[in-house]
């Protein structure tokens, strides 16, 4: 009809619809210049179809893309014009409409508006006769429906409908055709009633009672209801649930009895699985050390009427998922099975493990479950009885993976015992989960006390020991190892080299230990080695034989590592007085060789004061730091040949209120030690800038240049050079030598030479310390930014009757000159000295019996004339 409008009608599109809602069209046929289709959803918001309405078409014979231009089809089609009719019903329903539509503009006249006034009615007509169709096809096919549902009513849902007379032997008048499925006879010999009947299907133990309440139900006029146990024609019992009513004639007589009887085997077996569940719940309460494994296969064991069972712990996880075949096989080969706990004849047994492969459990593993009735005589692993039956389930976690198992095992044939798989399968996810739980717990305790890189006990477990120990026995004694520079090798050949070295200690501390000694790894490079009885010189042997047997070469891969300990050594009741303090005691003692650079240390009491007093005096020195209360002196540095001032040297005082003057290199020494250092040089280096400036305020600048030491970890800072000029602002640098240590400078010599450098640019004059005591290297002093070479007290102190010392002073001053480098002696406590001196090159010098330090004034009217 589409076409033929369009042909009639000289018109480019044509569209039927039918309304579907209130807002939208189904397209039933849409033709468009040759090319049809139909069943598409016409949204009619904002087009010319929503004008349409009952009583009048509507007619747009020019520009409607102008008048609807949210109408998505009008654009799409490029239509220019518009004319629809409404479709109505027999019944004056308006269901649909035509529309008309050209690409340009159109006229309209009375032939058109005929043609499409007709062809609406003729599409009225058709829409209602295929709606008048389709609802006589709905009501045959509900018909049918309705029947089809009666007959899977009575013959295909379970159970069987019945009609019976009202006697003991319950004579079948009709018979659904779930009978065969529910008794197992057919149908026409349950309604035959000859060799078997209703009645007599009935369990001996329950056919009384049925009766009975059957009698009592027709008696009331009311319809009953029955369980029971009935039996099935293989010789088995089911249990089923029968409801149903009397039929009575007009005298009340009973005709007949109507009913339906459905197997609910399955929901009573259920509710029996579900009290036992719940048994066990309410038996099995514990998860604590592992009892609930224990208590769930014993009161198993008892609701289930088995000789024994157990729950077994896989020793690896099994991913049966990922795993192929043969994959799998040598899983199970290698895999180990260990019994959480193991019940027999109401007898606890202790653990056991086995290997799978062969096992009952390799078949529960593989299966998930297995059920024997009767395997003639099986031994299980660890069970001192032959089992001849036995059901097993598998332990899967929450990954899918294969766990364990859990079995139960009986000594005679069983029969099929659906109660028991089921109620397995049931417990087995509450006994895989508490597995799971165990695992994890182990796995925690496990990573919360012991050292995952040595597999030795770390600190919290060795702090529990110790404690054990302290409280049972009477002679305790600990061993305390430190590897020396260990970082320093982690750090040169990273942190698997350090692992691996570690673990050769952790092995050859466990060989060389005492007899049932406990050996923990405490931190990062400490060790310790706590075991009884041996004191003093036994002890020291211990620790001696410990030392020896660490400290030999390492050997990893193509890398050969000689390495040190420090050891520290304390015993009970020898030099501590409670176990509880060893530990402190050993670890003082450890500290103590650490810093003095001994090897061992064995604990004294003397050590602890040592400690305090020097913990004290670090307290003392931050806040002598934080108030100033330090002061600088300032000894002399002059011409050996003149006689005259050639500069100073800051040397940095501490007298306290309660300890009275402290020794600088005893306070130096711990600043060192306790990160000090950096505030204390900062303080010197500003109060040596202030100094210089106090002496030319007063007119007495110092002659020459003031030296003041730089530490190691000052040296270390790159931003050293900024902090000076910091420090020292208003002091031209010219004024300021800067003294380093040679082992300072050596610990990183080619960043020193650059940071020498920079210095030695920037105006300050380089001097290197103690030169000769240390590392030195001949190719890095070259390169040193350096303008004096100081000679160490160590060779000037004997330089007059040891030729050695002698030998090494003018070696020093050779190659200062050489190097273009003022060498300067200090120490210097006799004229022999600075005579000698003298004649070996060396023209400047300090000591006390050249000048000894002094404070700052005292200095200015000393030496420079104030």
């Amino acid at each position: 009809m589409a076409e033929k409008l369009a042909q009639l009608l000289h018109m480019d599109h044509v569209l039927i619809a039918e309304y579907v809602g209130a807002r939208s069209a189904q397209a039933l046929a849409f033709w468009s210049q040759g090319q049809s289709s139909s069943h598409f959803t016409y949204s009619l918001e904002g087009t010319p179809c929503e004008t349409i309405s009952e009583h009048a078409p509507c007619h747009y014979l020019e520009k409607v893309q102008t008048l609807f231009p949210r109408d998505e089809l009008l654009t799409s089609l490029n239509a220019q014009s518009y004319v629809g009719f409404p479709v109505f019903g027999s019944n004056s329903a308006l269901l649909g409409f035509v529309a008309v539509l050209a690409n340009r503009a159109i006229t309209w006249g009375a032939f058109e508006n005929d043609i499409l006034m007709i062809a609406a009615a003729q599409l009225g007509t058709e829409l209602e006769r295929q709606k008048t169709a389709l609802a006589l096809k709905k009501s045959e096919r509900l018909s049918r429906e309705s029947e089809r549902r009666l007959n899977t009513l009575l013959n295909h849902l379970p159970g069987m409908a019945y009609r019976c007379l009202d006697n003991r032997r319950r004579d079948l008048q009709l018979v659904s055709l779930g009978a065969r499925a529910l008794t197992g006879y057919s149908i026409e010999a349950l309604k035959a009633g000859q060799s078997v009947t209703l009645g007599h299907l009935i369990h001996d133990e329950d056919r009384e009672r049925v009766f009975t309440e059957l009698y009592n139900a027709l008696k009331a006029r009311n319809p009953y209801r029955l369980v029971y146990r009935l039996r099935h024609r293989d010789g088995c019992y089911r249990w089923v649930w029968e409801q149903g009513q009397g039929v009575f004639d007009i005298q009340g007589a009973t005709v007949c009895l109507e009913g339906f009887i459905c197997d609910i085997t399955e929901q009573h077996e259920f509710e029996r699985v579900q009290n036992t569940v719940v048994q066990v719940a309410s038996s099995v309460t514990s998860r604590v050390n592992g009892h609930y494994c224990q208590q769930l296969i014993a009161t198993l064991i008892t609701l289930l009427e088995a000789d024994g069972g157990f729950i077994a712990l896989i020793d690896k996880p099994l991913s049966l998922r990922t795993l192929d075949a043969q994959a799998l096989d040598e899983h199970i080969g290698r895999a180990r099975i260990t019994t959480e706990s193991l019940v027999v004849r109401g007898i606890s047994l202790p653990a056991h493990a086995f290997g799978l492969r062969g096992s009952p459990c390799e078949r529960v593993v593989r299966d998930q479950e297995a059920v024997v009735q009767d395997s003639g005589a099986m031994a299980l692993p660890a069970v001192e009885l032959c089992a001849k039956a036995w059901i097993g389930r598998r332990l899967d976690n929450a990954a899918g993976e294969a766990i364990g198992v859990m079995m139960v095992f009986y000594q005679t044939p069983l029969s099929a015992n659906a109660f028991a798989t089921s109620v397995l399968r049931i417990l087995s996810n509450g006994a895989a989960a508490e597995l799971e739980r165990q695992r994890d717990h182990r796995r925690i305790e496990y990573l919360a006390y012991i050292d995952t890189t040595t597999g030795l006990p770390n600190r919290a477990r060795f702090m529990e020991r110790l404690a054990a120990f302290a409280a049972r026995v009477h002679a305790l004694s600990l061993v305390l190892l430190d590897i020396k520079d260990f970082r320093e090798i982690n750090d040169l050949h990273g942190h698997a080299v350090g692992d691996e070295l570690l673990i050769a200690v952790a092995r050859r501390l466990q060989a060389a230990a005492p007899s049932g000694a406990f050996i923990a790894r405490l931190s990062s490079n400490e060790f310790a080695v706590l075991f009884d009885k041996a004191k003093g010189k036994a002890l020291d042997a211990t620790a001696l034989q410990l030392e020896n047997a660490v400290c030999q070469p390492v050997c990893l891969d193509h890398l050969t590592l000689s390495i040190g300990v420090n050891i520290g050594l304390a015993h009970y009741p020898d030099t501590v007085e409670a176990p509880d303090d060893l530990f402190n005691a050993a670890t003082l003692a450890l500290h103590h060789a650490k810093r003095t650079a001994q090897t061992r240390c064995r604990y004294q009491p003397a050590l602890r004061v040592d400690i305090q007093r020097r913990q004290e005096l670090t307290e003392r020195l931050r806040l002598a730091i934080s108030e100033q209360t330090l002061e600088l002196y300032f000894q002399p540095q002059l011409d050996l040949v003149s006689g005259e001032l050639a500069g100073a040297e800051a040397l940095c005082r501490w007298h306290d209120v309660q300890w009275g003057f402290i020794n600088p290199c005893e306070f130096i020494a711990l600043a060192e030690e306790r990160g000090l250092i950096n505030l204390l040089g900062e303080w010197v280096l500003a109060q040596a800038a202030t100094q210089l400036k106090a002496w030319a305020s007063a007119g007495t600048p110092l002659t020459g240049r003031l030296s003041v030491n730089v530490s190691a970890q000052q040296f270390a800072n790159p931003q050293l050079l900024e902090k000076v000029k910091r420090l020292t602002q208003g002091v031209a640098p010219q004024a300021l030598g800067l003294e380093l240590t040679e082992s300072a400078v050596m610990r990183s010599p080619d960043q020193a030479v650059l940071t020498t450098q920079a210095l030695r640019e920037a105006g300050y004059t380089i001097a290197i310390d103690d030169f000769g005591t240390g590392y030195s290297s001949l190719s890095y002093l070259r390169r040193f930014a350096a303008d004096v070479l100081k000679i160490d007290i160590s060779f000037v102190r004997h330089i007059v009757d040891n030729p050695q010392d002698r030998a090494i002073t003018q070696t020093i001053i050779d190659i200062a000159k050489t190097l273009g480098i003022k060498p300067l002696a200090e120490g210097i406590e006799s004229e022999a000295q600075a005579r000698l001196l003298t004649e070996m090159g060396c023209h400047q010098g300090q000591g006390d019996w050249l000048g000894e330090p002094l404070d700052g004034d005292t200095f200015a009217r000393r030496w420079l004339g104030a």
